[in-house]
């Protein structure tokens, strides 16, 4: 057996020179160690990029996603809140139009009365103008009707005014118009004054209607009107005292808001004013 101590020394040597690599070879595989380290860093870093580039992306993609539905969602919001409004709205215009309807409807059954009542007027005043030739021919053939004074009528008004009210009748044997001139006089102790009259001259053959108004001189009180009438040759007068009446309950505050005068018969309006008095006695 040989022990080592025994050995050569060439061997020795031998062993020293493969236990230790060259220098080339250490460099060669230090520079190959680096360069792995190296690359695995990178794909390393790679990789770490990649997981995070993924986070990011998915964390945009994700808060894009909620944005767009958060948008939708509040659209279909609006939407529905614009569908809800516009349904209100059509339910509006439609009550309006059924309402416009009706009045429309009852406005035409109103007019449709009044021109049923406006075409038995038109017969009416027909007959009463046919009436009234009769009765006005029948008089002019007889003779004619004397100019006279069927009624008359002085009403109080606010502001110390006065409406006079005077109903004249006459018929000429030609049974044709004249013209009629009336004169209004109002008398004191010593004084007279003319009360102007508008217009000054009316037709007449038949009835003929005077209306007007006057306003009191100040400091004069009358105690007797005269009323002077010509018309047709013929002449005609009345004096009525000034006497003064009960106070007129429902008078205007001012004569602004006074009705215009009154056109109707004289014996008409009296008939009324009576038939309310007597209605208001009954309360």
């Amino acid at each position: 057996m040989v022990s080592p101590n025994d050995n050569n020394p060439n061997d020795n040597n031998n062993i020293d020179k493969i236990a230790k690599p060259s220098k080339s070879q250490y460099l060669s595989q230090h520079t190959a160690g680096v360069l792995t380290a190296f690359g695995v860093s990178v794909l390393i870093v790679a990789i770490i990029g990649l997981i995070f580039g993924l986070k990011i992306g998915y964390s945009r993609g994700l808060s894009h996603a909620t944005a767009q539905i958060k948008q939708a969602a509040d659209g279909e919001e609006i939407s529905a809140r614009n569908v809800k409004a516009l349904k209100l709205k059509v339910d509006t215009l439609q009550n309006q139009v059924q309402t416009a309807q009706q009045e429309r409807d009852i406005s035409l059954a109103n007019l449709e009365d009044l021109r049923d009542e406006m075409a038995n007027l038109r017969v009416t005043n027909l007959q009463l103008e046919q009436g009234n030739d009769f009765l006005t021919e029948s008089l002019a053939k007889k003779g004619g009707m004397p100019l006279q004074v069927i009624a008359s009528k002085i009403v109080p008004l606010p502001e110390n005014a006065y409406e006079y009210r005077f109903d004249i009748g006459m018929v000429d044997t030609s049974n044709s118009a004249k013209n009629l001139t009336p004169k209004l006089t109002l008398l004191d102790d010593v004084n007279m004054v003319e009360v102007p009259i508008q217009p000054r001259q009316y037709d007449i053959n038949g009835v003929a209607r005077i209306r007007g108004r006057f306003v009191m001189p100040n400091n004069f009180t009358p105690k007797q009107v005269k009323l002077e009438l010509s018309a047709g040759g013929q002449t005609a007068e009345e004096i009525y005292d000034w006497q003064f009446g009960k106070p007129v309950a429902d008078m205007p505050y001012s004569l602004e808001e006074s009705p215009e005068s009154d056109k109707r018969p004289i014996s008409v309006i009296e008939e009324e004013a009576k038939k309310k008095q007597d209605e208001n006695a009954q309360r």
